[in-house]
């Protein structure tokens, strides 16, 4: 009697679960091609970012190289606690929230207002010749947008500090000087990726229906109202899905960049979670202490990004997910 009556309870279920499971593999089979086009980029994030996700086990381990994951010592939460009492813990949190801050400031509405300029533009090859100048910094490793900031601003040898100087004007430490330091890396970012940042924005702006603006040229709108009324409203979407995942990333500093950037006189200000994980985790062989460093930033950027779309979804917009 009890197998008859698990039968007829467990029987739509089951098959409720073949009819879904004969659905998503005739979905496979008549889209072969697309999951076959997408297959390195799945083989590319299971191996580079799943499997390595075993590696944070350390966080809660004195792991040793020659005992492995699974025979090192189990310390729980001692490596976060460590962090946390750290007298350098705020002194990084401090840097790393103030750069990634000033820099979603000033760098975040530049490849929109970019993207804007570039689309009234109605000269083809001239917009295309715009277009190739702005993208070309992005394509410069740190190591030579670094050396063009020494050429620039170096206080001996620096061309802006010799203008000054041949003006009657008395030269300024700018690689060496604190106050200097975020808004330097900020400008560095502006000009290496504002204009790689565009193509999202340009693309968006693409699918907007060309009516629109018709009908807003015949209501009497000129360029500017054209673009607060259609063009910004059309975009939004993008605007707010880009921008809560750049929230995501606020614990992210570039670390090849303030590494080469940094030097003795602004290290108070330069010194970040990414430096301080290579100086404790690298240089000093603290495996599980930086892991457990990474851990953290990791957790905060997840909290931001579930945050922000929460709050994006209140107001209304579609949000990452």
């Amino acid at each position: 009697m009890s197998d008859t009556r698990a039968a007829r309870i467990g029987g739509p279920e089951v098959k409720r679960s073949a009819i879904a499971i004969g659905s998503w593999s005739k979905g496979i089979r008549r889209n072969k091609y697309l999951y076959l086009l997408a297959l390195p980029g799945i083989i590319f994030f299971i191996l580079f970012k799943y499997v390595p996700m075993w590696g944070v086990l350390i966080a809660f381990q004195n792991y040793s190289p020659y005992q492995g994951f699974l025979q090192s010592e189990w310390v729980g939460l001692e490596h976060f606690l460590r962090f946390f009492t750290n007298d350098d813990f705020f002194k990084l949190f401090r840097n790393t929230l103030g750069i990634n801050a000033l820099s979603l400031i000033l760098f975040f509405p530049l490849p929109i207002l970019l993207s804007i300029l570039l689309n009234e533009l109605r000269h083809e090859l001239f917009k295309k010749t715009v277009q190739t100048i702005v993208y070309l910094p992005h394509f410069f490793s740190w190591v030579i947008i670094v050396g063009i900031t020494f050429l620039l601003l170096s206080h001996s040898e620096g061309i802006i500090n010799k203008m000054l100087q041949a003006g009657g004007f008395k030269q300024l430490d700018f690689l060496t000087t604190p106050n200097y330091f975020w808004l330097l890396l900020t400008l560095q970012n502006i000009w290496k990726d504002a204009g790689w940042g565009t193509i999202i924005f340009l693309a968006a702006i693409a699918g907007i229906d060309p009516l629109l603006y018709e009908a807003a040229k015949m209501d009497g709108a000129n360029r500017f109202r054209q673009i607060w009324h259609i063009t910004l409203p059309s975009i939004r979407n993008v605007i707010v899905i880009l921008l809560i995942l750049r929230i995501g990333h606020i614990m992210d500093v570039g670390f090849e960049q303030v590494f080469l950037m940094m030097n003795g006189a602004v290290s108070d200000v330069a010194d970040v979670f990414d430096t301080y994980v290579y100086r404790v985790g690298i240089k000093q062989g603290q495996f599980s202490y930086s892991t457990a460093i990474g851990l953290f930033k990791s957790v905060v950027g997840l909290i931001l990004v579930i945050g922000a779309n929460k709050f994006a979804k209140k107001m209304g917009e579609e949000g990452v997910y």
